[in-house]
């Protein structure tokens, strides 16, 4: 059982795959498929995983697929990097709940957003909800700032707030808002983690200081994030923007086009990873001209890859 006062053991500037999830023709979790991502990623050099975010389609599954998909995640990881789940809910007893879910199948930390519909009328709504999970969790817990799904943002001041936490470890920010992320850097301390969601954003992140990310396309290009972060690690800032400029960015673009679930999913079988191109609703499939588009996309960046 993890310590929640102890943050995951991921290395800086780390990357972590927001791993989808494969569903069978039926609509099933695809439980094996899941397990060849996660070695796939793994051999190819990510510090973590991280089950059950919004690549993953969490808000389309139960609270029993849920905590499967983190057991095979934890089960095919095998101890190699850390598992941080996501937990996200939009009460606090169902966000504990999945969080303890989580820590029983062997997860090592948990990924929340605040709650989405109901958004806070006040900064101070969204630091009570954190608070409230951060006294009860059993994990080490990382902030999800999404606001284009959430339907809010996590303001700086609250996090800096929730830094305090001995429980609250970091924050992921996937606003694509430079703004915001420097003033997160700048409001909380060094040993809180700032990571980047967007994948564009990453080289930027860390020349401003951020942590590593947690991104969709490290499904897809695993090797292109070890390679952009050893360069980091070397101080090569010029080869890290090449491999960005040349492979992640377009891909992300296409992502931001077509949705990142079934781009993602597209992008994993086109490589030969994974084919498990089924989404569950609202989601639906790319049609064959999209995923022609997404291919050529993939191609040229893999070209450039190499």
């Amino acid at each position: 059982m993890s310590d929640p006062t102890t943050d995951v053991d991921v290395p800086s500037p780390g990357v972590m795959p927001a791993l989808v999830t494969p569903f069978d023709a039926d609509e099933s979790v695809d439980h094996d498929a899941l397990s060849e991502l996660v070695e796939w990623t793994v051999e190819q050099g990510v510090d973590g995983l991280v089950p059950c975010g919004t690549t993953g389609e969490f808000a389309s599954m139960s609270a029993a697929e849920r905590q499967a998909v983190v057991e095979t995640t934890v089960g095919a990881a095998d101890g190699r990097v850390p598992v941080v789940a996501g937990t996200a809910a939009t009460t606090v007893d169902e966000v504990v709940h999945h969080t303890e879910a989580a820590a029983e199948v062997g997860a090592d930390g948990a990924l929340i957003t605040d709650p989405f519909f109901h958004s806070a009328n006040a900064p101070t709504g969204n630091e009570r909800f954190f608070r409230r999970v951060a006294d009860r969790t059993p994990l080490p817990l990382y902030l999800y700032n999404i606001p284009m799904t959430a339907g809010d943002s996590v303001a700086a001041e609250t996090a800096a707030a929730l830094a305090e936490h001995d429980a609250v470890h970091g924050i992921k920010d996937t606003s694509g808002d430079f703004s915001y992320f420097e003033e997160v850097l700048a409001e909380t301390p060094d040993n809180f983690r700032v990571l980047q969601g967007f994948d564009d954003h990453f080289v930027g992140g860390a020349a401003m200081g951020s942590d590593g990310g947690i991104n969709a396309l490290a499904n897809v290009v695993p090797d292109a994030f070890r390679s952009l972060c050893d360069a980091l690690d070397a101080g090569d800032v010029a080869q890290a923007r090449e491999i960005q400029r040349d492979v992640l960015s377009p891909l992300f673009a296409t992502c931001l086009q077509y949705g990142f679930a079934p781009t993602t999913k597209e992008l994993l079988a086109a490589r030969g990873v994974v084919d498990a191109r089924t989404v569950r609703p609202p989601l639906v499939e790319l049609d064959e001209e999209s995923q022609s588009a997404v291919d050529d996309v993939l191609d040229d960046a893999l070209a450039r890859l190499e």
